[in-house]
């Protein structure tokens, strides 16, 4: 599996309000690490089983990280760098990332240290037709009467394969080995 991690902290680029909540009021932040029965309020969840259990694990209350957004989709629009795999469909997903620690949650150290460690640890992992990216962003926490500048990842997997079904056995399968990575890694933290 492809793997790597970018920072991402300009001026223009992406940044997430937590809790975050769509304008029109139709999707929002649900706290599936403290309400994990809100897990059956967000459609990905219900509809991709795989995706359910990796949000399951990382919002498990010995987890030190927990979800904020998630997505999940299919296309055959392939881009120039993932022509390698040789496959014209792919089955993506991304999972925003914040660390449970309130201290954790501004440290840019923190942030970098995990990715760091899980990136290689991937690295060394199976070769599938898949591919990683964790990219660290800004997030602006909004906390009692104040908002302060923080930090979050999101996770970007997909999967590639002839068909669709076989482009999403292999994310699921990368799914798989990418939540044993943050497994292994996140307990070593403690």
């Amino acid at each position: 599996m492809q793997t790597d991690y970018a920072v991402e902290l300009g001026c223009d680029d992406e940044t997430l309000e937590m809790p975050w909540a769509a304008p029109d009021g139709s999707f929002r932040y649900y706290d599936l690490k403290r309400e994990p029965q809100m897990l059956d309020h967000i459609e990905e969840a219900v509809r991709i089983g795989e995706l359910r259990e990796f949000l399951l694990a990382v919002n498990a209350q010995i987890s030190i990280l927990e979800s904020a957004k998630c997505d999940a989709w299919s296309t055959n629009e392939i881009h120039p760098e993932e022509e390698i795999f040789g496959e014209p469909w792919k089955f993506g997903s991304y999972v925003d990332l914040l660390f449970t620690n309130s201290a954790a949650r501004f440290s840019f150290e923190d942030h970098e240290s995990l990715l760091k460690r899980l990136t290689k640890l991937l690295q060394s992992g199976p070769e599938i037709p898949a591919s990683a990216e964790f990219v660290l962003r800004r997030c602006h926490y909004h906390e009692d009467a104040c908002v302060r500048d923080g930090f979050y990842v999101t996770f970007y997997l997909f999967g590639f394969g002839e068909d669709e079904a076989k482009a999403r056995a292999q994310w699921a399968m990368a799914l798989s080995v990418v939540t044993n990575a943050l497994a292994q890694v996140c307990s070593s933290r403690m």
